[in-house]
Parts: structure tokens; sequence; C-alpha cells
């Protein structure tokens, strides 16, 4: 239902992060849909950052995103290759920011050592076994990632390319549109 009080919500974002045999990946799908209607069909939400070592993917208002990017790039300038501690940086600041704490966003954030989730509630999470999953889609590509993740002869790419199939399979929010970035 849509009104004054209930506007239309953007809904759609699957990104995945897998973490196998010294590889790295993010992939995130294209699409972004306005309550039931699909809006776009290949929106890019997964970016290389800073010197291109650091690979975000986003969940999310997109104008809150690129918002958060900016922020992130410039605690990794003051940082320099500390990912997690810019990251803690950035998470304080998106907390207890008057404008940051209303932005409406998650982010997988990745470098060739860590990977991370990030939330405005503060969150900095680094997944035990390498693989995150956030967004609309985001737990149906972690459990399809998990899942396949141990099969001998997949790569990270593979698992991540496979798993994300399966989650746009399984959400309506989720399409095959897939953009991954690798380290």
């Amino acid at each position: 239902m849509t009104n004054e009080t209930n506007p239309p919500i953007f809904h759609g974002t699957t990104i995945l992060s897998v973490r196998k045999n010294g590889k790295v990946v993010v992939a995130g799908d294209g699409q972004v849909s306005l309550g039931n209607t699909i809006f776009k069909s290949n929106t890019r939400k997964v970016r290389r950052i800073g010197d291109g070592s650091v690979v975000v993917g986003f969940a999310g208002a997109t104008a809150d995103a690129f918002t958060l990017f900016e922020r992130l790039e410039a605690k990794l300038e003051q940082y320099p290759k500390q990912l997690t501690r810019a990251c803690v940086e950035l998470a304080k600041d998106w907390r207890t920011d008057r404008y940051l704490r209303r932005l409406e966003a998650m982010m997988a954030v990745v470098d060739q050592d860590v990977s991370l989730i990030l939330s405005g509630t503060g969150d900095v999470i680094e997944p035990e076994d390498g693989i995150i999953g956030i967004g609309s889609g985001g737990s149906f590509a972690l459990s399809a990632a998990r899942a396949l993740y141990d099969i001998d002869g997949l790569e990270a790419e593979d698992v991540a390319r496979r798993s994300m199939k399966i989650a746009a399979d399984i959400c309506v929010y989720t399409n095959n549109n897939i953009i991954l970035e690798s380290l």
C-alpha cells in the first residue's frame, strides 16, 4: 500500500562475498524494485574503492551507500592498509553522527586479508567462515555459498556466481545481472 504516510519502498539487493583459497570475491545483483515494480535491472552495487585494494558491496538506499563509500574512502586515507580500523572508525561516526545515523544501508567490505559487514547500528562483524550475505536475497545466497563451499574444484568466484543464481531464482528482488569484483 502506498500513500502519504507509507511511501513506496525501494527493495532489492543481494550482496555476497566469498573468501576461498587465497581469493576473495564480492558479487551483487543489479535489480532495484519500487514496490512491486522492477525499477532498474543494471545497478552497480559492487565497487572498488581507495587504491583498488578494497571492494565494497552495498545493500540499502543508493544515495546513502554513496555517502558511506566516500566516508570509508576518507577513513582509508586516514588509516592506510588498516581496513578494520577504518571500518570501526566509520561505524563510530555512522552511529553517532546526527546526519549519518539516518542512513539506511549495509556494507560488505573486503580486502586481501579481511572480510567485514558494516551496519548503521555500529556493527563491524568479521564472519568466521569468510562468507557474507546481505540484502533482501542475502540469506539465500549465503546459504547456497555455505552449501557449495566445500565442493572440490569450485573456486571463490564459482561459488559466488552459482550462489547468486540460486538467490535470484528464489528472491523476487534479485536478478541474474551479476557484477563481481575479485581480489
